[in-house]
């Protein structure tokens, strides 16, 4: 008996890697989890689950998906790191070191190849942005998304104002009936401190101005130039958030090898 209790102690589960990688994970699964009933409420107001193939009809980019997709990642790998650690189940602490790892390799070569291709890129970002601006009144989050962007960088369009002219809404064209063409959103306007409250018309009929004249009452640099230009000046802050987070997946790859040899280790005494 003596001997069968020795040769047990020689191999165990450390129980602070168990119940450590248990509630490291248990926080990102409730995250997951909240992150996923965000994004499935906010598809229910707009009707998406009573119509899912609305999803493909918007033009732009909706920005519900970043919770579905982001929210859908964490609940995966939350519930297999806090069951695998809490049953000890080496299948699914495998998987979630896989996974893990997986995002890790996906995170490093999207950033060298961005680092890379550079141009690429921001060929890419003004596609995206101008494609977005067409699709500007089509969905209400898209809307908001877009307000935030040009008032948080003080810009306009992808390079300038005269991106609007891709909205219909918005263009120029003697065809327009819309009051706001010739326009740009209340986001492009540059905010009197005195006014409390947002002037939703500040921007009706600004590019008919000058450009000289414009520049006083609109934002008239393009948001990709002022993205980049954010990027240059927080270059620090944000790679210490990208290099946190690979550390972060590192410590959870780490913590789930040791825990899958300790329970190999226990299981080949047995």
């Amino acid at each position: 008996m003596s001997r069968k209790h020795r040769h047990f102690k020689g191999a165990e589960v450390s129980c602070c890697v168990k119940y450590f990688l248990f509630g490291f994970n248990i926080i990102f699964w409730l995250l997951g989890a909240a992150f996923l009933a965000i994004g499935l409420w906010a598809w229910a107001e707009k009707g998406v689950l009573s119509n899912l193939s609305s999803i493909t009809d918007l033009g732009g980019f909706d920005p519900v998906w970043l919770f579905i997709v982001v929210g859908g990642v964490m609940f995966i790998l939350g519930f297999a790191g806090c069951i695998g650690a809490l049953r000890e189940n080496t299948f699914l602490l495998k998987f979630f070191s896989v996974f893990l790892g997986l995002i890790f390799f996906l995170e490093l070569t999207a950033g060298i190849l961005a680092f890379v291709f550079k141009d690429w890129i921001k060929d890419q970002l003004n596609f995206f942005i101008n494609n977005n601006i067409k699709a500007y009144r089509d969905d209400i989050d898209l809307q908001n998304l877009i307000d935030f962007a040009q008032e948080y960088w003080s810009c306009c369009g992808a390079h300038g104002p005269d991106d609007w002219n891709l909205n219909i809404y918005f263009n120029c064209t003697d065809n327009n009936p819309s009051r706001e063409k010739c326009g740009v959103p209340f986001s492009c306007c540059i905010k009197d401190p005195a006014e409390d409250v947002i002037n939703t018309q500040c921007g009706y009929d600004v590019r008919l101005e000058r450009e000289l004249n414009r520049q006083t009452y609109i934002f008239t640099k393009g948001c990709a130039g002022q993205f980049e230009k954010w990027l240059q000046d927080n270059l620090i802050i944000v790679a210490g958030i990208f290099v946190g987070i690979a550390l972060l997946q590192i410590f959870g790859i780490c913590l789930a090898q040791n825990l899958v040899s300790d329970v190999k280790a226990v299981k080949a005494n047995w």
